[in-house]
């Protein structure tokens, strides 16, 4: 029997929000952890019921998830000082198996059924390239620089949309994106400090994370969340083995609590996440899930002895701005914002 699972997006004042899934996380590097379970999940955040709107308790759930991710971001940049990357996103995508079990006890491998496995297998690549990048960026950068690049998501869904959607973007959004990327330079310095490899894998990881975001939207026409959960969490898993293969190191047993908590509190944050769009507009818990930037350079200074520069600030808050613009102006229009995804 194919599973019919009616489940809303739980994001507020859009009504023609698309109901897939929203699993893409993975540690928090908005973009690493990833196209991974977030996405999916995200997609189930509110029941068929409708909950009253209530900005306060869900600004503690998004205040709650930011806390939460942030500690991903540490134990993912602590972990891989001392393991491969290939390794380690590997773990987190085996751990994100944990959720598929339910639906293929109950439903069977029907709840693999779909009329477009390109979809999937589209998405699973880009899950697996923003994973790898954005926890390679996570782990040689400063923290909160690597966080804050990660934020660029919406910038290269327009610049995706424009390209291969042939999407009209009007001068306000054309703007707003120009100077999202200006807060990029901003922040890396071009002129002063070559862009160097981490640098550009934050930026690749967004992109690839921008990418899923993008498939996902046209996945919800065709599959429900239970379908785009089981593909993604199925397909990252073992397309990223065979990486993990090729560098595999047996961890230590300090190394194993952190994979396993990163897994667990990746799921956690998700949770929490999804209950903070159930009760909270989008255009309230948007805002606050940046609080991560700065959760981020907190926990720099204090763990790794990361002093961010002024440049950083400064970049972090012209990216922001910008990306903030764009929801804003997309949630006035009425149009769909995008997963709230975590990699």
């Amino acid at each position: 029997m194919r599973p019919n699972l009616t489940l809303s997006y739980g994001v507020r004042q859009v009504s023609d929000i698309p109901k897939p899934a929203l699993l893409e996380t993975g540690g928090r590097f908005k973009s690493f952890q990833i196209a991974s379970q977030s996405e999916t999940i995200g997609r189930m955040a509110s029941s068929p019921n409708h909950v009253p709107i209530d900005n306060f308790k869900g600004a503690v759930w998004m205040v709650g998830s930011a806390l939460v991710f942030s500690g991903v971001s540490v134990l993912i940049k602590k972990v891989g000082q001392g393991m491969p990357v290939a390794e380690m996103v590997f773990f987190r995508c085996f751990f994100g198996l944990s959720i598929v079990i339910p639906f293929v006890l109950r439903y069977g491998f029907s709840v693999y059924k779909t009329a477009r496995p390109d979809l999937h297998l589209v998405r699973v690549l880009c899950a697996a390239v923003g994973m790898n990048a954005g926890f390679y960026a996570v782990t040689h950068m400063e923290l909160a620089t690597a966080i804050s690049l990660g934020y660029t998501r919406p910038l290269f869904m327009i610049l995706l949309a424009v390209m291969f959607l042939g999407e009209v973007v009007r001068w306000r959004r054309g703007l707003a994106t120009l100077l999202g990327f200006i807060g990029v330079l901003i922040m890396l310095r071009p002129t002063e400090v070559p862009i160097d490899l981490p640098a550009v894998a934050a930026l690749v990881s967004a992109l690839a994370v921008a990418g899923a975001m993008s498939v996902v939207r046209q996945q919800a026409a065709v599959d429900g969340p239970a379908t785009i959960m089981a593909w993604f969490a199925t397909g990252t898993a073992l397309i990223t083995a065979v990486p993990a293969y090729f560098v595999w190191q047996m961890p230590g047993p300090d190394q194993w609590i952190y994979l396993v908590a990163i897994g667990v509190m990746a799921s956690v944050g998700q949770y929490m996440m999804i209950k903070a769009f159930t009760y909270g507009e989008a255009t309230v818990m948007n805002p606050i899930d940046y609080l991560q930037i700065l959760l981020a350079a907190l926990f720099g200074v204090w763990l790794f002895g990361e002093v961010p520069s002024i440049w950083t600030g400064v970049g972090a808050i012209v990216i922001i701005g910008s990306t903030l613009y764009i929801l804003l102006r997309e949630a006035k229009l009425q149009k769909p914002p995008p997963p709230p995804v975590k990699e």
